[in-house]
C-alpha cells in the first residue's frame, strides 16, 4: 500500500469506496484548515466530504449524512509497518 490515501475513502463496508486495509491505518482529515473526526466518506478530487447529522438515522438505520464542499487533505495516521502490511 502507498503512503498517499485514497482519493475517495467511504467507511460504510456496503459502498465501493470501502477499503479495510485504509481504514485499519487510520486516516486523518483536514477540511477548510480543520481537523475533522466525524468524517463518513470523503472525495479529494471533488472537494467535498459527508459527516453524520447527530445521532439521526434513515429507515434502513444508516446514519443520515450532511454533504460539505472545501478543500480535503486525508493523511494516514500510522505508517504501513504498523498494522502489518508491506
Amino acid at each position: 500500500m502507498s503512503d498517499t490515501p485514497p482519493d475517495r475513502l467511504s467507511n460504510d463496508p456496503a459502498s465501493p469506496f470501502y477499503d479495510e486495509a485504509a481504514l485499519a491505518r487510520g486516516i486523518g482529515i483536514t477540511f477548510k484548515e480543520k481537523e475533522r473526526t466525524d468524517v463518513e466518506e470523503y472525495c479529494v478530487s471533488e472537494g467535498w466530504i459527508r459527516v453524520a447529522l447527530g445521532k439521526k438515522m434513515d429507515r434502513r438505520g444508516r446514519p443520515l449524512t450532511l454533504k460539505l464542499s472545501g478543500p480535503v487533505v486525508p493523511r494516514f495516521e500510522r505508517p504501513a509497518a504498523e498494522t502489518g502490511e508491506e
